[in-house]
C-alpha cells in the first residue's frame, strides 16, 4: 500500500473509533446516572422550553438533584456590619434548605465571598455553631471588586436533604 493509501486507512479507522465512542457515551450516559437537575418547582420559571420571560428571576434560590441541595448565593443587602449580614444570610441559608427538606446539620460544602478580607474575624463569630457539632467543609474568598448588592459576604452551600 501507499502512503497515501495508509493515511487514508488511518483517517477511517480515528473516525469510525470516535463515532463509536460518541454512541457510546450518548448511550451509556442513563447508565452512570448522567441526567438534568431537577429544579425546585416552585422557583421554576414558567413558559415553554428555555424561553424566559424578562420579568423572572435570572437563578433559582435551590435546586435538589441526586439527594442533594444547592443553595445559590444569599446575601443581605441593608445596613449593618459583617456580623449583621452573616447572620442574616445564614437565616436565609436555614431557611431555603428547610424549604428543600435539609437542614442546617446536612450542610456538606460552604463558599464564603468576603467583601473585604479584614471582615474574616466577624464573619466567623457570627458563622459558629451555625451548622451543628460537626461543620461542613468551607472555602473563604475575598472578592476584590465587592459583592453585589453590596453585601459585606455571600454565602452558598451544598447539602444532603
Amino acid at each position: 500500500m501507499n502512503i497515501q493509501g495508509d493515511h487514508t486507512a488511518r483517517r477511517s479507522v480515528i473516525q469510525s473509533l470516535l463515532a463509536a465512542v460518541a454512541a457510546v457515551a450518548a448511550a451509556g450516559a442513563g447508565l452512570f446516572g448522567i441526567a438534568q437537575a431537577r429544579q425546585d418547582p416552585a422557583a421554576a420559571p414558567e413558559g415553554a422550553g428555555n424561553a424566559q420571560p424578562p420579568n423572572q428571576p435570572l437563578f433559582s434560590g435551590s435546586i435538589t438533584h441526586g439527594g442533594l441541595v444547592y443553595v445559590a448565593g444569599k446575601g443581605e443587602h441593608g445596613p449593618g456590619d459583617i456580623k449583621v449580614h452573616t447572620t442574616s444570610v445564614l437565616d436565609q441559608i436555614e431557611a431555603e434548605l428547610k424549604k428543600a427538606g435539609s437542614s442546617m446539620d446536612k450542610v456538606l460544602k460552604v463558599n464564603v465571598y468576603l467583601h473585604d478580607i479584614r471582615d474574616y474575624d466577624g464573619m466567623n463569630e457570627a458563622y459558629r455553631g451555625r451548622f451543628g457539632a460537626r461543620p461542613p467543609v468551607r472555602t473563604t474568598v475575598s472578592c476584590p471588586g465587592g459583592i453585589p448588592g453590596r453585601s459585606l459576604v455571600e454565602i452558598d452551600c451544598i447539602a444532603a436533604i
